[in-house]
């Protein structure tokens, strides 16, 4: 999946302390779970879980776009709910 940025993105993600790199971690790792949202305006999204090289657990926010394709939104660290759902999965797998 091709992932372009968007050009807010790179800011939101300064102020919460993460690297692009590690948003890419996420995208490109081999543990990643997908999970479906939508925006409050209705926009379908998808946040991506996972972790980065040093372990630290984010969600990544990506919009689907022309078929495989997908626009970065941003990145935040898993909320504790999230983050018990995630490690649930990882061990299922």
């Amino acid at each position: 999946m091709p992932y372009e940025w968007l050009d807010v993105a790179f800011t939101v993600i300064a102020r919460r302390g993460i690297e692009p790199h590690e948003v890419l971690r996420v995208l490109y790792g081999q543990r990643r779970r997908p999970v479906p949202m939508f925006s409050p305006e209705g926009i379908p999204l998808l946040n991506i879980y996972g972790r980065t090289d040093t372990g630290r657990l984010l969600a990544v926010t990506v919009r689907p776009v022309r078929g495989f394709d997908a626009v970065i939104v941003g990145a935040r660290e898993m909320n504790a709910k999230e983050q018990e759902e995630f490690q649930t999965w990882e061990l299922s797998q």
